[in-house]
């Protein structure tokens, strides 16, 4: 389990940019004909815990985006 753990915090660690590209990296992975069923699973599998971390910096980083009001202040942002 800490394995997995430390895994999810290098990830975490990453900018979006670094792990959309890791995302793409896998997607070419997986669409290669070469690569065996097994190795597809776990391509996947990873693909999906990255895009659930990508899914939860996104929505951290929502919350703290800020919007500039008309008096000059900020508050924020609210959909």
């Amino acid at each position: 389990m800490a394995k997995k753990e430390n895994c999810e915090q290098l990830q975490e660690e990453k900018s979006l940019e670094e792990m959309f590209a890791e995302l793409d990296l896998l997607a070419e992975k997986l669409e290669n004909r070469d690569t065996s069923l097994e190795d597809s699973f776990i391509l996947y599998r990873q693909g999906m815990e990255l895009l659930k971390l990508c899914s939860g910096k996104l929505d951290t980083v929502e919350k703290k985006m800020l919007q500039l009001n008309e008096d000059g202040t900020f508050s924020e942002f609210s959909r």
